[in-house]
């Protein structure tokens, strides 16, 4: 078995107890190479976010950060800038050669809610080491909007991989030349990189930037606010913008991605070396992603971006971001977009779905 495991052997890990959760996993978790991870009952508010640290459990360090609890069963705010930390129903009990990394839905990240993956014993967030058994907790931060949520809502998602999954720059080409991954040149250096578009087909709108000062989303409601309540609309009649310090910007990128239904792909930063913002990565790309079997003739990415230090030129072309490309295990037996809910497939510049089209 090498590399990331696919939802039939997701669910074979959920029928052989090395997943499970109080209530039991549902079958709509089971996404094509990741489980949706659920919220339980309780959030805590706590002074700072924290890891774990070796031969400690989030419990004990939950004692010494907490400043109140609240209950969620109800529905309860969490607030802009503060930070919780939120028991998840599911728990682990990882195989000695599985290890786990976790992320960020798609829909959570297009909403600035910085949501992490904590463990007892852990020294880094969203990942989970070979042989871990024990709990799991979400961190989470609601950085541009207060949000709603309840018990059962999934922030965020666990993909498992065992042995060596990345593809190399080398098996990269060879895929490509198989399989175009983007339509045009194919950027390889350590992942594919990606660049923004500026320049859109039609229009000057290129982008939204979130407003300050707004109202709370309620997470269950799907295609119900106004966007302009929430954003600002980011418009460029030259291929460029500049970045302010702090602020978030929805944008999306030059390319459109295919992802094969053999691989799997996870967003992360370009370097720091190149300017001062950060495109954040929310998000697994999901075998069928932009796939044509899977009803996708190539899908953009969307770009979360936030500024850091200074105002910073952002240019048409300009690389922000790289995909890094992982072969599955198996073939899933569901693709992204393929008889299953993906509100994603075939996207442009897209907000989360929280918002009216």
């Amino acid at each position: 078995m090498t590399g990331v495991l696919s939802s039939q052997q997701i669910r074979a890990m959920i029928d052989a107890g090395t997943l499970s959760a109080a209530p039991a996993i549902l079958p709509e978790q089971v996404q094509p190479a990741s489980l949706d991870l659920r919220l339980g009952k309780v959030a805590y508010r706590v002074r700072a976010s924290f890891l774990t640290g070796a031969g400690r459990t989030v419990t004990d360090r939950l004692a010494e950060f907490e400043m109140h609890r609240i209950d969620l069963s109800a529905g309860a705010v969490l607030e802009k800038g503060c930070v919780y930390v939120v028991p998840l129903m599911e728990t682990l009990a990882l195989p000695k050669g599985v290890q786990a990394v976790a992320n960020a839905k798609s829909s959570t990240g297009r909403l600035d809610l910085l949501t992490r993956l904590i463990t007892d014993g852990g020294v880094e967030f969203d990942r989970v080491s070979p042989g871990y058994t024990g709990p799991l907790y979400a961190e989470i931060c609601p950085r541009s909007f207060s949000v709603l949520v309840r018990p059962g809502m999934r922030l965020n998602q666990i993909r498992f991989r065992a042995g060596q999954a990345v593809l190399s720059d080398d098996a990269l080409r060879a895929l490509h030349a198989q399989t175009p991954l983007v339509d045009g040149d194919a950027m390889i250096d350590d992942g594919l990189g990606f660049s923004v578009d500026l320049r859109p087909d039609s229009g000057t709108l290129v982008g939204y930037r979130a407003k300050p000062h707004t109202g709370v989303i309620d997470l269950d409601r799907i295609g119900h606010y106004d966007p302009a309540s929430y954003w600002e609309e980011v418009h460029s009649d030259n291929g460029q913008i500049i970045l302010d310090p702090g602020a978030f910007y929805i944008l999306v990128s030059r390319e459109s991605v295919h992802i094969p239904p053999e691989c799997a792909a996870e967003m992360a930063p370009y370097v720091a070396m190149v300017g001062e913002f950060r495109v954040h990565y929310a998000g697994f790309f999901d075998p069928g992603f932009g796939h044509a079997a899977a009803g996708g003739t190539g899908s953009r990415g969307v770009l979360e971006v936030r500024c850091h230090e200074a105002p910073f030129v952002l240019e048409h072309g300009q690389i922000v971001g790289r995909l890094v490309y992982e072969h599955m295990d198996k073939v899933p037996d569901q693709l992204y977009g393929a008889g299953i809910a993906s509100n994603y497939q075939g996207q442009g510049l897209k907000l989360s779905k929280h918002f009216k089209a």
